[in-house]
């Protein structure tokens, strides 16, 4: 596979200004890494360590270090890629946050832990998007879902409600943009193999080893499947693409 950083990806997105959260590992730094070789000038937000070493290895990719939970941070976010591209194209909503834990054992910390990363935070960054892609005349905002918001699983009350609510949160922002030139839509992503899954599960490995078996293509996906799906999604490929719910789960909710 080659690298995102050769010159053979396609330019795309030159000229576009974009936005991705969760941006310093995983899913989201591949897609900043995508957008970045086919033409975009990125802002890349994360609470977490790692975003440094974005802007070293993507020049040009502005950093900036924020909770997503606080709606200050989706405001000064969308400023600073107004502020520095003058306008905001491309919003990947991909910070994400989950919990497996049977419905008796889920507490209200717990709950409102999960559902202000997946839920508010992504409303908080959407909101901002939408005013600024409005003032542009256009644009896509693309979340990382999952298949949890089309299928229950089991220990996941909040996170399948968290993600639930994002995919219905993508429809009315696909209704009111119509108008407006701004798409939305969702990656109901499978299980992916990154770290993510090692800050709140110590069985990860076998976690994923049991969802590799349980699905049609024998495997889990990788970081970068995901992404390229999201920048499908946020590209002028997918131009009559909005209010969509697009499975990315190796045809795990097909059966």
């Amino acid at each position: 596979m080659a690298s995102a950083s050769e010159s053979t990806e396609p330019a795309e997105f030159a000229g576009k200004a974009a936005l991705v959260t969760g941006a310093a590992r995983g899913v989201g730094k591949e897609t900043v890494a995508l957008l970045h070789a086919r033409g975009a000038r990125v802002v890349a937000v994360d609470v977490r360590p790692g975003l440094s070493s974005l802007a070293d290895e993507f020049p040009g990719v502005v950093t900036m270090t924020g909770d997503v939970t606080l709606e200050g941070t989706a405001t000064r976010a969308v400023r600073t890629a107004v502020d520095a591209f003058g306008g905001l194209d491309i919003l990947v909503n991909n910070a994400g946050r989950t919990l497996n834990k049977p419905v008796t054992e889920t507490t209200a910390e717990d709950w409102d832990t999960v559902m202000a990363v997946n839920a508010r935070g992504s409303f908080f960054f959407a909101r901002e998007a939408f005013r600024a892609m409005k003032e542009r005349g256009g644009g896509a905002i693309v979340s990382t879902g999952s298949y949890v918001c089309t299928v229950g699983l089991p220990e996941g009350a909040v996170y399948s409600a968290s993600k639930g609510a994002l995919a219905q949160l993508t429809k009315v922002l696909a209704i009111e943009g119509g108008s407006l030139g701004i798409r939305a839509n969702l990656v109901a992503a499978g299980v992916i193999e990154t770290d993510f899954l090692d800050t709140f599960r110590p069985d990860s490995r076998a976690y994923l080893a049991s969802f590799a078996d349980a699905q049609p293509l024998g495997r889990v996906a990788q970081p970068r499947e995901i992404a390229e799906v999201l920048c499908f999604l946020a590209s002028p490929r997918s131009s009559f693409v909005t209010g969509a719910v697009v499975a990315a789960d190796g045809g795990f909710t097909a059966a």
